[in-house]
């Protein structure tokens, strides 16, 4: 009988180690509205996207943008090489969410776990950017149009900001959101693909 309760014991801790960790990954949150190339990739609206189909929470980086944080080139990824494929801009193919220059939108965030928060950020590309060329911050409008303080607080699981989409935009453009975390050095990065 002793042997036999070990036995369960064992098998049951085995079973159970897995799901303790499973819980563990670093990332935090994504955007989804509108849908960031990560939620794209998880929905399997994209395929051939590597770890992050499963993951898409887990876009985090170094803070600072755009002094610092993720290289050119590096930043939908957040500089995690793991998460390289939401760096490659597919000829410009990335499903796009249309907008109308100018209009009200609700920026969406997913939090699957929430941190003590800086601010959240949403930035734009130029007029004339190129869509098949990786992200720069030199693509980027210089001043994020949406600026959400958090003074440290830790916002819930869903988080919807209201902001007004710059006017002038026409074609395909991407937008940047940052999610700068207050307790740690790193931050969030969210890009989606949109189209005026």
């Amino acid at each position: 009988m002793r042997v036999r309760i070990s036995t369960v014991l064992v098998g049951l801790a085995a079973l159970g180690l897995p799901l303790a960790f499973a819980g563990t990954a670093q990332g935090h949150g994504y955007t989804n509205s509108p849908p960031s190339r990560a939620a794209l990739c998880n929905q399997g609206v994209v395929t051939g996207c590597g770890e992050i189909q499963w993951e898409p929470q887990s876009v985090e980086g170094p803070k600072g943008f755009p002094a610092a944080g993720p290289a050119d080139g590096r930043i939908c990824a957040g500089g995690n090489t793991r998460f390289a494929q939401l760096d490659d801009p597919r000829g410009g193919g990335w499903p796009t969410t249309p907008l109308t220059s100018g209009q009200t939108f609700d920026f969406t965030w997913r939090i699957s776990a929430a941190h003590a928060t800086t601010s959240f950020r949403y930035y734009i590309t130029r007029n004339g950017w190129d869509p098949t060329q990786p992200l720069t911050r030199a693509a980027l409008e210089p001043a994020p149009f949406l600026h959400v303080p958090y003074n440290g607080a830790r916002p819930g699981t869903t988080v919807t900001h209201r902001g007004t989409v710059p006017a002038g935009k026409t074609g395909r453009h991407l937008i940047l959101a940052v999610w700068d975390i207050a307790d740690t050095g790193n931050a969030f990065y969210s890009c989606s693909d949109v189209r005026f």
